[in-house]
């Protein structure tokens, strides 16, 4: 469920969808989603000084909170 709402909520910020993956991995200290992106909208995912990463990673958190599993979000470029 998160790997999707990670992928809703990338591909709604990109100029190109067809080209966000979310890959999900297990970690040491939990999963790791692995959020890849066109090479041209990272600057769109990561945002001014990683406002939007940050807020991604807060809505991941909040989600994964109700399942008791941890999750990492990991942007790849």
């Amino acid at each position: 469920m998160e790997k999707d709402l990670v992928e809703y909520l990338a591909k709604s910020l990109v100029d190109d969808p067809g080209a966000v993956s979310v890959n999900e991995v297990e970690g040491e200290k939990g999963a790791v989603l692995e959020l890849r992106v066109a090479q041209a909208d990272i600057g769109k995912v990561i945002g001014k000084y990683g406002r939007i990463a940050k807020a991604l990673r807060t809505v991941l958190s909040a989600s994964a909170g109700k399942t008791g599993k941890r999750y990492t979000l990991e942007i790849l470029d």
